[in-house]
């Protein structure tokens, strides 16, 4: 049973719910684990029994309060999120299709092969047709550079042409 926040409603929590909450709590207390008082005087040789005690007792506190403050953090996003409710519904569903006779988990390997096949055969043509368009994109340009090049030298020819004309105008007149 599970108390909902902001209200005295209490409902049965799913084992997906559970089994959530229980794991997190462990992963959080193997993570914020306080070490022995041995290792803690070892990590601080140079203070007096005293203040290594002190200090001791501030780390369980700060640890012990780090661990309340993510617990209660992880509860306000599952409850922000609804998490509870997801896994609720999914174990519901997982619930319904076990006892359902027509379900089936046996998936048949020729129809996935089928699938697969007709997915690739797919991919393939879209690729091909991809390298097609390229290909053509391709010609285009070079053919495009082809007329620039010629148009380059026609204008070189005609240049020269202008060159020469000129020369033999300014050869005339002199």
């Amino acid at each position: 049973m599970e108390q909902e926040a902001g209200g005295t409603h209490l409902h049965f929590v799913g084992t997906r719910r559970s089994d959530l909450k229980k794991s997190f709590k462990v992963a959080v207390r193997s993570l914020l684990t306080s070490c022995s008082r041995e290792d803690f005087k070892k990590a601080f040789p140079n203070f007096t029994n005293a203040e290594r005690q002190r200090l001791h007792q501030l780390f369980i506190q700060v640890v012990t309060s780090l661990h309340a403050n993510i617990e209660e953090e992880f509860e306000s996003l599952c409850l922000e999120t609804q998490v509870g409710k997801i896994l609720d519904t999914v174990e519901q569903l997982v619930e319904e299709q076990s006892l359902d006779p027509l379900y089936s988990d046996k998936t048949n390997i020729g129809d996935v092969v089928q699938n697969l096949a007709k997915a690739k055969e797919n991919e393939i043509q879209f690729l091909r047709t991809t390298l097609e368009k390229a290909e053509e994109r391709m010609r285009l340009v070079q053919a495009r550079i082809e007329q620039l090049k010629k148009g380059t030298q026609e204008v070189l020819g005609s240049t020269d042409v202008v060159e020469k004309l000129r020369s033999s105008i300014s050869s005339y007149q002199t």
